[in-house]
């Protein structure tokens, strides 16, 4: 007799506490199967540190195959899944297609970026939710202190050194408080001609900063960020970005190269098209983690509505520490159904309280309740970190050593380019690529034009960009669409053997965008880049829907699903 087969999809904090659980508890009586775009789980509390040059980004990725016996890994995005056929059709990072069929589904996606519809946000913003988006951020902000400090004008020097982070939740937060320290870093070792400071400002518009928190917190937060300089506004959001800085809704207007979206999330897009009954984007599950009327589908993390049994009426906030206990019980769950574990049991929670790492020795954290600050707060938190880890715990904690006693390594490697993670995108965790099959609308948006970017704004090397906007032509070297140039049968692209030089080459036009060259496509003055906001998406390969995607994954719709809507918390601890 064949075993049973349990998929799971995604290996965030829940999807990853389910695998290894279900690992544990099955010994090799069942055939479990994980799901997911990347071969790391990311422990995304520690990303603002990536971001500041504090850790290495290995160092916050733990190996799925090395830390997870007895589970298959398979690398794709789900795209589709048949309930009554119980198959999952996804697509690999080649643009291969599979289908894995199950026993029991467990779906724990997670969520994606948020998106207001704010005029400007989705072209000139970046998110914050995957390794991709803090090395660009990383690079951008390092790049914009460089630039800075070579200017002689003041005006541009201020606009590059003014770092705008819309959210001061957990994420948003805590990107300011390193942000600042970082660049003060930058500026000590090589002061601006200028003499002037780099100026980070938090937005929300909450009455005050990490609103989810105990207000002695919350005012702690507060006063560190503010003794360091972070210019805080509660009450206040953008009311408009354009290419080189933010109208506020106070009626202030910031010039800026940057701006850090870090508003929230929203459960991923994949569970609207399952035509199941829905709470707020979320998956409607019973205390047990169960879809009702479907024995066989289990669901956990931030794209299940979970009732929450201390609080009638109420369902578990999307924070990480709820869904590393989802995963747990939903794994003990999946397990019982097929007979090979222990009793079914209900979820119900007891709150840890939280930590929020602003940097240096100084934290907020209420751990079981305890409202603690300064170095005390520091070491808590950290130590949290290491605890909840499940792997690279010695390298974290060597890290952090070393960059108590060296200075920081303030250089850019160029590796991830602003049109590789738009802020409208289905995976964050996956960098865009040039000519990837899944650059549908929503993964292909890439801001080229956003503020201050240095990066090229055709989102092509050497020929014409893609097009990405309803109802017009197909996207040129996007999969069927008309023949890409540099593809067999082709014209040859420019800048490559045979076709003419590429624009801002040797021996070619300066490129667009460029000094002495035609106005970028989607910059100020001229025409929309192809590809991006503004331009013609490419036919066939949609992205998913909504602005707040993080990788352009393609849905069909099961036979037993309905289509999805066109639209459907930074880091929660």
């Amino acid at each position: 007799m064949s075993r049973p087969r349990i998929v799971i999809v995604g290996a965030g904090f829940a999807g990853y506490r389910t695998a290894r659980t279900l690992s544990r508890l099955t010994r090799h009586q069942a055939d479990i199967v994980l799901l997911n775009p990347t071969d790391y789980f990311l422990y995304l509390p520690l990303l603002p540190q990536v971001a500041a040059g504090i850790l290495e980004p290995r160092r916050v990725s733990v190996s799925l195959s090395g830390t997870l016996p007895r589970v298959r890994l398979v690398l794709g995005e789900a795209d589709g899944i048949d309930l009554d056929g119980r198959t999952v059709h996804y697509t690999d990072p080649e643009g291969g297609e599979g289908t894995l069929r199950y026993d029991r589904l467990v779906l724990a996606a997670g969520s994606v970026n948020k998106l207001l519809p704010i005029p400007g946000v989705a072209e000139h913003a970046h998110g914050f939710r995957g390794l991709p988006e803090a090395l660009y951020l990383r690079d951008h902000v390092t790049r914009q202190v460089e630039l800075a400090a070579a200017a002689d004008d003041r005006a541009e020097c201020a606009a590059r050194c003014t770092f705008v982070v819309v959210g001061a939740g957990y994420t948003g937060t805590e990107v300011a408080a390193h942000g600042q320290m970082y660049t003060d870093a930058q500026v000590r070792r090589h002061p601006m001609r200028t003499g002037m400071r780099p100026r980070w400002m938090l937005l929300d518009v909450a009455e005050r900063v990490l609103p989810e928190m105990d207000e002695r917190l919350s005012r702690t937060a507060e006063r560190v960020l503010r003794q360091r300089g972070v210019d805080v506004r509660m009450g206040t959001s953008v009311k408009e970005a354009t290419h080189d800085g933010v109208l506020l809704t106070d009626g202030t207007t910031v010039d800026t190269r940057t701006l850090v979206w870090c508003v929230g999330v929203r459960p991923d897009p994949l569970v609207e098209s399952l035509g199941l009954p829905m709470e707020r984007g979320r998956l409607l599950v019973d205390p047990h983690l169960q879809v009702p009327g479907r024995p066989e589908l289990f669901a956990c993390g931030d794209v299940a509505a979970v009732p929450d049994l201390t609080k009638p009426g109420q369902y578990t906030p999307m924070t990480a520490q709820h869904a590393w206990r989802h995963g747990k019980v939903c794994a003990e769950n999946v397990a019982a159904s097929l007979g090979i574990g222990g009793q079914r049991r209900a979820y119900r929670h007891r709150d840890m309280g939280f930590v929020v790492d602003l940097g240096g020795a100084k934290a907020a954290a209420n751990p079981l309740g305890v409202p603690m600050s300064g170095p005390a707060a520091g070491a808590v938190t950290r130590g949290y970190h290491l605890a909840a880890m499940p792997g690279n715990r010695v390298r974290v904690a060597a890290d952090w050593l070393l960059d108590a006693v060296l200075p920081r390594q303030a250089v850019q490697l160029g590796l991830v380019r602003s049109w590789s993670v738009p802020l409208e995108s289905a995976s964050p965790e996956v960098a865009r690529v040039p000519g990837r099959p899944d650059a549908g609308p929503a993964g292909s948006a890439a801001s080229a034009g956003g503020p201050g970017r240095t990066e090229p704004a055709e989102g092509r090397r050497g020929g014409e960009p893609a097009k990405a906007r309803p109802g017009e032509e197909p996207a040129k070297s996007q999969p069927d669409s008309e023949s890409a140039k540099s593809r067999p049968g082709g014209e040859p692209a420019k800048g490559q053997p045979g076709g003419e030089p590429a624009k801002g080459q040797p021996g070619g036009e300066p490129a667009k965008g460029q000094p002495d060259g035609e106005p970028a496509k989607s910059q100020p003055g001229g025409e929309p880049a192809k590809a991006q906001p503004g331009g013609e998406p490419p036919r066939k390969h949609p992205g998913r829907p909504g602005a707040d995607g993080a990788s352009g994954k393609r849905h069909r719709t099961s036979e037993s699903a309905r289509p999805r809507p066109a639209h459907a918390p930074g880091t929660s601890r």
